[in-house]
């Protein structure tokens, strides 16, 4: 069993060319999490990411409206939290007993930044016109971890309701389904 530290720190290398890679003219865009444009998802993963490194450390957070993170050198600033993420849950114990005011097992919380960190990067690929694909040991891990979250996530609103994929749908696309995503969602044109 990979450690959450290397997964994220795996997770994170496939966020951050996507990151890097949204151009200033779709921050208003659309993307498949419908309550959320792109500026206002990247704040919102930056702010999970932010929160998610207080976490590891047993630090209580607050979930409120998300500052907008789309200052400066945002993207570069990024790469930066996502490294702090990384090197936070990767000390001695920080997926051991439980995570902040939450009351999860700390690798339940671990697999929900992971979550976040993959499902939300895709959302931002396919809003903004990239490709991504999540690194094939995230997504073993990952996949088995929100089938087990799936219930509790959809009583909190996190999780819509699961969309319906065809027998031969690829692992990834079986994540995404099971958020509420359409794993074929596209902007709309024009």
């Amino acid at each position: 069993m990979k450690k959450i530290s290397e997964l994220l720190d795996a997770a994170a290398g496939g966020a951050l060319p996507v990151i890097r890679g949204i151009d200033d003219s779709r921050l208003g865009g659309p993307t498949p999490c419908a309550e959320y444009d792109v500026r206002a998802l990247v704040g919102h993963l930056t702010q999970v990411v932010v929160n998610f490194t207080a976490l590891a450390s047993r630090q209580d957070v607050e979930f409120g409206a998300a500052p907008d993170a789309v200052t400066g050198d945002w993207r570069e600033r990024f790469g930066e939290q996502t490294a702090v993420l990384v090197e936070a849950w990767a000390r001695p114990g920080a997926e051991d007993g439980t995570a902040g005011s939450m009351g999860f097992p700390a690798r339940t919380v671990g697999h929900m930044v992971l979550g976040d960190l993959t499902v939300h990067v895709w959302d931002l690929a396919r809003a903004t016109g990239q490709e991504f694909v999540p690194d094939p040991d995230v997504l073993d891990e990952l996949a088995p971890a929100m089938a087990a979250m799936a219930p509790k996530a959809r009583e909190a609103k996190m999780f819509g309701e699961p969309f319906p994929v065809p027998e031969g749908a690829s692992p990834f696309a079986r994540v995404l389904a099971l958020t509420g995503r359409d794993p074929d969602w596209q902007p709309p044109r024009g």
